[in-house]
């Protein structure tokens, strides 16, 4: 007799108390194995990374990396069930985009049902309603106060203002900050949405700056001019956005 494939499980969330009634909760059910626990967003990114499970059962809540920002870290997206106190925009954008979640405290009944309904979601179709919530989350919070950008397993968290200036890579964009450049899979645009314009500023469709680096600008040929931060850095600017940093330096 063949052996149905089991359910591959992760359950992250700060509170100890939360993880094990998830736990308890999933125990019952055969096919579903409980392939690791997370008390943070960081270990749940590198689970995630390295273990590619089925189902997360993820908190929103959680200090240093939120539920959302550990989504936005990984690669690999499982059937998401959000677990969640009180964030009532969260619930909201649940709601819209046929997400579901459990507000605590749940009971069994509603566990169930998140369940059943994480089995049959079709992958497709959730994996857009997922992305469509992580967008709505990122236009919530802005302008950020982080980049947060993942290497392997590892984490990094820059503040924005140690950023020097970003620049576009075809689908990723270069951070370059304290001497060092970080690569992150995102579009140049969809950062500069996020950040604060009066600290930010597009000068070139494929560069973005801290204006607080500036420094200078110099012609560069006839028709064309560069901006030079205060480490030396030169970077082209486009004819649109000249008059703009002539005001500002």
């Amino acid at each position: 007799m063949k052996s149905t494939k089991k359910i591959r499980a992760v359950i992250v969330d700060d509170e100890e108390l939360a993880r094990a009634i998830v736990r308890e909760h999933l125990v019952a059910h055969p096919d579903i194995e409980i392939s690791a626990e997370c008390s943070n967003g960081f270990e749940a990114v590198k689970v995630v990374t390295e273990m590619k499970p089925d189902l997360l059962f993820l908190d929103i809540q959680m200090p240093k990396l939120n539920g959302f920002e550990v989504l936005e870290l990984v690669e690999h997206h499982p059937a998401v069930v959000f677990v969640t106190a009180h964030d009532h925009f969260a619930l909201k954008a649940f709601e819209v985009h046929a997400i579901d979640y459990l507000l605590k405290p749940f009971s069994k009944d509603r566990f169930e049902e998140a369940l059943s309904r994480a089995r049959t979601q079709a992958s497709k179709k959730y994996e857009r309603s997922l992305m469509e919530v992580l967008d709505e989350a990122r236009t919530k919070e802005k302008p950020i106060a982080r980049v947060l950008v993942r290497e392997g397993s590892k984490v990094h968290i820059i503040p924005v203002e140690k950023i020097d200036f970003v620049e576009a890579q075809d689908d990723y964009i270069s951070i370059q900050s304290d001497g060092k450049k970080h690569l992150k899979h995102q579009r140049l645009s969809d950062l500069e949405a996020t950040l604060d314009p009066a600290r930010f500023l597009r000068i070139h469709r494929s560069f973005i700056v801290n204006v607080d680096r500036l420094a200078r600008i110099e012609p560069y040929s006839k028709d064309s001019h560069i901006v030079v931060l205060k480490d030396g850095t030169q970077l082209p600017v486009s004819r649109s956005k000249y008059d703009v940093l002539k005001q500002l330096l």
